[in-house]
């Protein structure tokens, strides 16, 4: 796979050469977002798709409600906004997810929280406030990164502590959840790679070269977490 990107790379003359131990900077910084749509928002997406089913009722987003619009499998009762701070218009809850006394109890049917707990220092009050967010029975659909570059914007407002394994999301989840938990993974070595360069999926040869799933590249981690009824 290597091989075939590198000869279309070559053939559409991108300057990238996976075996030029010379080259310390990657093609894009921020994620390929500036060539197209970047490799870890194609899992992401995918990942929602696949449970969209669960999009229904109240549904409550970090940042903005794109996601629950786009991916909405069910009836839906309304799109909620959590923000940390003041100053988001489209906020329904300015909360910290740190802090459960900032945060509506039994609120949401779903919470859609993207690539959020890897900017958490203490996460695992983050999960506690995720739960006490949910209903009885709703459901957190959330996703994290695994192999991943700074995320410099992040870094430089509020940190970008953490890069998750299964391992440790099963650890962190579990006593929070109790248990009903489900663990995935996305991603593999070519993904990583391309992921590490700012290569974007539109710069690949194929995409469904992504698609191809190793346990050992875990580029992407999501999860879907019930809170007990």
């Amino acid at each position: 796979m290597i091989a075939e990107l590198l000869k279309y790379l070559t053939r559409k003359k991108v300057k990238v050469i996976f075996n030029d131990l010379e080259m310390c900077r990657p093609v894009s910084r921020v994620f390929g977002l500036d060539r197209g749509t970047p490799i870890d928002r194609r899992y992401i997406e995918e990942f929602l798709q696949k449970n969209s089913h669960y999009i229904k009722g109240k549904v409550l987003e970090v940042g903005e409600s794109s996601y629950s619009k786009k991916f909405a499998g069910g009836k839906i009762t309304s799109f909620e906004v959590i923000h940390a701070v003041p100053g988001n218009k489209s906020a329904s809850i300015v909360g910290d997810l740190r802090d459960p006394t900032t945060l509506p109890e039994n609120f949401a049917d779903c919470f859609i929280c993207t690539q959020t707990f890897n900017f958490i220092f203490e996460v695992q009050k983050a999960i506690i406030g995720a739960h006490h967010l949910l209903k009885p029975g709703g459901i957190l659909l959330a996703t994290v990164a695994g192999i991943s570059q700074i995320s410099r914007y992040d870094m430089e407002r509020w940190g970008d502590y953490w890069r998750f394994t299964t391992a440790s999301i099963k650890k962190l989840f579990d006593p929070v959840f109790k248990g009903g938990v489900q663990v995935e993974t996305y991603g593999n070595v070519l993904a990583a790679i391309a992921f590490l360069q700012g290569i974007s999926v539109e710069d690949l040869p194929n995409e469904t070269l992504l698609d191809d799933s190793d346990p050992d590249y875990q580029m992407i981690i999501t999860i879907a977490a019930r809170k007990a009824s």
